[in-house]
């Protein structure tokens, strides 16, 4: 579910990834995310978990494959796990996902912490969200 981004002012970034088989903060989970169009479509896409939204919910970000070089909306964060065929990804640091736990299809991949540092640094500047690593 896409969250209204100006909204969410009590959001704790952490850093908490843990091969458990529920999303954790700094993991790269996979789950069904609608597109802009907001029309009921949507495709099954990575997203880095960054922080705890309720019991049953975490909060995420969107990756993407596709290139968005000089974008300020889109933080390159290199290749990883999550992307089978090892392409580069940029972190969109302008949309914000709740997502349950039961809609999450996999666990891919956990971020490092220094490339995590960064993609949270940049959303407590842009959003003031606090950062706990």
């Amino acid at each position: 579910m896409e969250l209204d981004i100006a909204s969410v002012r009590d959001l704790r970034i952490g850093y908490a990834p843990d091969a458990d088989g529920d999303p954790d903060a700094g993991e790269v989970v996979w789950t069904w995310v609608p597109y802009a169009e907001r029309d009921g479509r949507g495709k099954d896409r990575p997203v880095l978990v960054i922080g705890r939204h309720d019991r049953d919910r975490v909060y995420a970000v969107r990756l993407t494959s596709k290139s968005h070089e000089g974008d300020r909306d889109f933080l390159p964060i290199g290749a990883g796990a999550w992307d089978s065929q090892g392409r580069p990804s940029w972190v969109d640091v302008d949309q914000l996902y709740s997502v349950h736990r039961d809609g999450m299809r996999r666990e891919a991949a956990a971020l490092d912490r220094t490339r995590y540092a960064t993609v949270a640094a940049l959303l407590h500047r842009r959003y003031g969200w606090a950062v706990e690593l």
